[in-house]
């Protein structure tokens, strides 16, 4: 496979990590596991509806600093910020976003971090070399500056590739999963990456989509999402190999998007059921049971983002309507607050 790095043709092609840089704007993401800001956010609006033909976003995440929903897109690969009254604006348009999927804020080191594909839909970028063989994560800091790149996909040439979500844990290490191909990828805090796990277990028949969601869990594991079957597992960040399949009493085929909210709360989305399913284990995530279940607008809800310790919302994306597309394509989404 050609290197990723084909899209970056600039003299910033050298940077081949995911740089530290802070800039004078800073990012702030809520996760479940940091503490929130003694002063609360006013209540946030239960439904952010914006405008942006052709958009489709996969990715949302919420920066507490900048009172913005930032979003990806599989059409356009640009990142866009929106205020909580659904003004759109551009945020990031670079190079090196082919399709842009899942988002992570790492706070600590005022970086987006950005996943990036290459399904297709992106008729400007999408090339045969890549086509359904990119995964790679392209950061950047609170002014949209572009700080680095990392190819993940060459660490398995042969494969397909999709890279979709990532976890971020205290050492600036990320964790990125692959929904095309049977693997979770880490990325030191240098920049080195590596396959963090590889296994038949995490795998997917051609064609469909298989991990997906991830979260960094404070004891010491990563929790990790399945969509092809529903599937929720529990990967020890010490021992990946003795990853284990969590017992669910609920089906939750096409999980998607999660975000811890405590340590024994989980919550999922499944676009396939068009639902945001409330999990809880007292079993340290062996087991789980469902507690609450809210029910989304069937506009293919993909992922979650916290915007304070009580509130957690869903991004309505759209994108199943790529698969046959609309002329012309949707103009407007949504991004709801879950109300269980």
């Amino acid at each position: 496979m050609t290197s990723l790095v084909f899209f970056l043709r600039t003299p910033r092609v050298a940077v081949s990590t995911l740089g530290l840089l802070v800039g004078t704007l800073s990012f702030s993401g809520c996760t479940g596991n940091e503490s929130f800001q003694e002063t609360p956010l006013p209540a946030g609006p239960d439904l952010v509806t914006f405008t942006k033909e052709n958009l489709y976003p996969e990715g949302v995440e919420y920066d507490t600093n900048g009172r913005r929903f930032l979003v990806s897109s599989l059409t356009t690969g640009s990142i866009g910020q929106i205020a909580e009254n659904g003004t759109y604006a551009p945020f990031i348009t670079d190079g090196s976003l082919v399709s842009s999927t899942g988002l992570q804020i790492d706070a600590l080191r005022n970086r987006l971090l950005v996943a990036v594909a290459d399904p297709g839909y992106n008729t400007a970028k999408t090339s045969a070399a890549t086509r359904g063989k990119l995964a790679g994560v392209a950061s950047f800091d609170g002014l949209g500056k572009f700080l680095g790149y990392v190819d993940l996909g060459k660490l398995r040439p042969d494969l397909s590739h999709f890279a979709n979500d990532m976890a971020v844990d205290q050492a600036g290490n990320v964790y990125v999963t692959d929904s095309f191909a049977p693997i979770i990828y880490k990325i030191d805090a240098l920049g080195a990456a590596s396959v963090f796990v590889e296994d038949a277990r995490l795998g997917a028949p051609a064609g469909q989509f298989g991990l997906n969601g991830i979260e960094l869990h404070p004891d010491g594991y990563l929790l990790v999402a399945k969509s092809d079957d529903g599937s929720l597992f529990k990967v020890p960040i010490a021992n990946p190999s003795s990853l284990t399949k969590v017992t669910t009493t609920q089906d939750l085929k096409g999980i998607d998007g999660l975000v811890l909210v405590e340590t024994n709360r989980l919550y999922a989305v499944t676009n396939a059921q068009s639902k945001v399913y409330n999990l809880t284990t007292a079993t340290n995530w062996s087991e789980a049971t469902v507690a609450g279940t809210f029910t989304t607008e069937a506009q293919y809800p993909t992922t979650l983002t916290r915007r304070s310790a009580t509130e957690t919302y869903v991004l309505y994306s759209r994108i199943n309507e790529l698969q046959t597309p609309t002329t012309p394509p949707a103009s407007q989404f949504s991004i709801a607050k879950l109300k269980f």
